[in-house]
């Protein structure tokens, strides 16, 4: 057994072992290897402490064995090696740890950082040339003034048909192919048109074809595509009759939330509901006229 200097312990009766540099500059440990079926004897309760004696139990082997005798070593040497083998450690694990991008698997996409930025905030985007000054000067000097004939009590007259012809319209296609009308907790069965608003009949209508459950052969050629379309352009006519706040309306504005009515009837396929409100277009464009011919007369 190979004496050690005072402060060293052997571990398990064995010589310490010395961390060498190998040939490209890694630190490599030499550790002994031990016989798989070599017993190792217990450790006594009381050991003796000087300087002959280990500390721990020394190693006992049925055959004889002889280790390599190591060089002598001060505890100062191996702790100023300490930090160059840290070094190597964390240089390995950086080395051989898996990427971000490897542990979340093949087929998962890296995460993206919240960010307020859009397509409109990047490198490529284009910026038209602004107009002249009095281009820009003749586009926003006052506003034409169209004609309005009709009273807010006429529109509101005119208006009020539309919305409940539509609402009378939109009952009678989810009646006549069974379409399924979901209920909620606030809403009540519907028994009659009135009892949906026109608003609701268009989400309704809308959310039964995004689903699919509108088949195109029950519309006016097949136009599925242009259903939402049609649609949206007659939700202001429910605003327009129920909000008595509301700005007036010229004659034209009128007359168009009656066409978009009548679209609404022809894309659905009602006939009757078509001929009503083409009905109520003719008598209205001819009042918005005979009252603009009363206008010019009065002023001659």
């Amino acid at each position: 057994m190979t004496r050690l200097s005072s402060g060293a312990l052997p571990l398990y009766g064995a010589t310490a072992q010395v961390p060498t540099i190998g040939p490209s500059g890694s630190v490599m440990r030499l550790e002994p290897s031990l016989p798989a079926g070599a017993p190792y004897v217990s450790i006594p309760t009381s050991v003796s402490h000087s300087a002959s004696t280990p500390v721990y139990g020394s190693y006992t082997s049925s055959s004889p064995q002889s280790w390599p005798v190591q060089s002598r070593y001060s505890p100062e040497d191996s702790v100023d090696e300490i930090p160059s083998i840290l070094d190597h450690g964390q240089d390995s694990l950086a080395s051989t740890s898996p990427s971000s991008g490897m542990s979340r698997g093949a087929g998962s996409r890296p995460q993206r950082r919240p960010s307020n930025r859009d397509e409109f905030d990047g490198p490529q985007v284009q910026f038209l040339t602004r107009p002249p000054s009095d281009y820009i000067a003749m586009q926003e000097r006052e506003m034409p003034h169209l004609p309005t004939n009709l009273l807010v009590s006429e529109q509101d007259k005119v208006l009020a048909a539309v919305n409940d012809r539509l609402s009378q319209c939109a009952f009678d296609f989810v009646a006549k192919y069974q379409f399924p009308i979901p209920l909620t907790q606030d809403m009540r069965p519907v028994e009659r048109p009135q009892d949906r608003e026109w608003t609701e009949w268009v989400y309704l209508l809308k959310r039964l074809a995004t689903k699919r459950r509108i088949p195109a052969r029950v519309l006016y050629n097949g136009q599925i595509k242009q259903f939402i379309t049609v649609l949206e352009n007659s939700l202001e006519m429910r605003h327009a009759a129920k909000h008595q706040s509301r700005p007036l309306k010229d004659d034209r504005n009128i007359l168009q939330l009656i066409s978009a009515g009548i679209q609404v009837a022809k894309i659905l396929k009602d006939a009757a509901a078509m001929d009503y409100l083409d009905r109520l277009y003719v008598s209205t464009e001819n009042q918005i006229q005979d009252r603009a011919a009363a206008s010019m007369a009065r002023f001659r």
